[in-house]
């Protein structure tokens, strides 16, 4: 049994236990990994059998004489790592998987489980030349009760997400947005000092895989794993953010010698970009909520030498903001349910509820009448989430202009991006990424300007 296995255990059983996510779990498990044939293998693990829960889950339980949710997370955990292996990794003989799986249990003090785990994992190498028990495609796709069943089970998602999904888009469109949520993602980085000269060209002078991103300028996306092969100096140089996520501080960037606020700035790539575009003669106040986001805010403003021009404030955007209408603009990235970002955080499949998004929804209501208070007349609040769920993204933004007759829809400008771009603004001029239209992980962005009546 390699380390890597353990180490991705150790992280599965934790996410069952329900104590945490996985990218916290994967930052604390990976050091201990010092081979980094050891690391790739543990988030191939980790990440590929958190992404096919539903599906490996359905491998098993042919075979298993008892409920999958009757088990402990341990053995239940052994379970889903050997299945994911023998559905999707091909370099590991089944033997092996088996053998190596019979070990697992016991370093996870599940003793006992031992011969239980060596007997489903042989009835399911044998069971593998038998028809699949996943469920079709179907032939028909209006037949909703086999579309959901294939959407949820054999492409491994919630059904109350796919559902919601399947009926707002259509069955093609689903399928292909569950599809990508499943694949491997790219990454996709920026410089952090703009003056660094042509990133592209410096990365593939290192020999990376590297290719100029789709929408936004001086966007570079890497191929999956090519990060890997950057250089530790190179690797400071660089923001880490996905190409969603900079359109979103690229459309919210202020002029120069703006006053801005970001609400809920953590990590701080977008709040690199705004005080990039205020200038020296601007100022960007950058606020986040949690003692250690706040850290990692500071140090990405440190790393991009910006602490001057965009001081960090402790502040709860929920509950009121400090000051008067003092701002030009107001970016408030508003906390959210995050399932726009499922490919890249695919344990949010699994840990959220729709019970979840009328409380999220309340408190975004909330943040952005307080965003309200904060601008001057004539500025604009950026609205933003990474969600794909109607309630955290139009609806919001319909209760506020309703609520709101001071402030206006605008639509954004997209002249500033790659071409192409404009596809990324709908007819009412919001920004909404559509992974299936797109190749993009699901963003919202709305623009909202206030009067100017004084």
């Amino acid at each position: 049994m390699t380390s890597a296995r353990l180490s991705a255990a150790r992280v599965l059983v934790s996410l069952d236990r329900g104590r945490t996510t996985l990218s916290a779990e994967v930052e604390r498990e990976r050091p201990e990994l010092a081979d980094r044939r050891d690391q790739a293998l543990f988030l191939e693990l980790a990440t590929g059998t958190t992404r096919w829960r539903a599906e490996v889950d359905a491998l098993v339980a042919p075979y298993c004489r008892r409920a999958l949710d009757d088990l402990t997370p341990e053995v239940r955990t052994v379970l889903r790592l050997a299945a994911y292996q023998l559905h999707h990794l091909d370099r590991i003989p089944a033997h092996a998987i088996v053998n190596e799986s019979v070990e697992l249990s016991r370093a996870l003090r599940q003793e006992r489980a031992a011969g239980f785990v060596n007997g489903v994992l042989r009835s399911l190498v044998r069971g593998r030349s038998q028809p699949s028990p996943l469920p079709a495609r179907p032939a028909d796709p209006a037949d909703t009760d086999a579309a959901l069943n294939y959407l949820s089970v054999t492409l491994s998602h919630p059904r109350w997400l796919v559902a919601r999904w399947l009926t707002r888009v259509g069955f093609d469109a689903c399928e292909r947005w569950c599809q990508f949520n499943n694949a491997t993602p790219e990454v996709t980085v920026r410089s952090i000092d703009p003056d660094a000269g042509d990133l592209l060209d410096r990365l593939r002078g290192e020999g990376v895989d590297a290719t100029e991103g789709r929408y936004v300028p001086g966007s570079v996306q890497l191929a999956a794993g090519a990060l890997g092969g950057v250089s530790p100096s190179m690797r400071q140089s660089l923001l880490i953010q996905d190409e969603a996520s900079q359109l979103v501080g690229w459309l919210a960037a202020p002029p120069p010698g703006a006053r801005m606020l970001d609400a809920c700035a953590a990590p701080g790539g977008k709040t690199v970009l705004l005080a990039r575009a205020a200038g020296p003669e601007g100022m960007v106040v950058a606020a986040d909520r949690r003692a250690a986001r706040v850290a990692l805010l500071r140090a990405t403003l440190a790393r991009a030498g910006l602490t001057s021009r965009a001081p960090v404030l402790t502040l709860d955007a929920e509950v009121g903001l400090p000051f008067g209408p003092a701002f030009d603009r107001v970016l408030l990235d508003a906390p959210c349910s995050g399932l726009g970002t499922l490919r890249r955080d695919p344990d949010i499949k699994w840990s959220r509820r729709a019970e979840d998004l009328p409380a999220l929804a309340a408190s975004q209501q909330r943040m952005l009448a307080g965003a309200a208070d904060v601008v001057r007349p004539g500025g604009a609040i950026v609205y933003a989430t990474c969600s794909s769920e109607p309630e955290e993204n139009d609806a919001i933004v319909n209760a506020f202009l309703a609520a709101s007759p001071s402030f206006q829809l605008a639509p954004f400008a997209t002249g500033a991006l790659r071409e192409g771009a404009a596809g990324v603004v709908d007819d009412r001029g919001l920004l909404r990424t559509l992974p299936f239209a797109h190749g993009l992980d699901a963003f919202f962005a709305a623009l909202l300007v206030r009067r100017d009546t004084a």
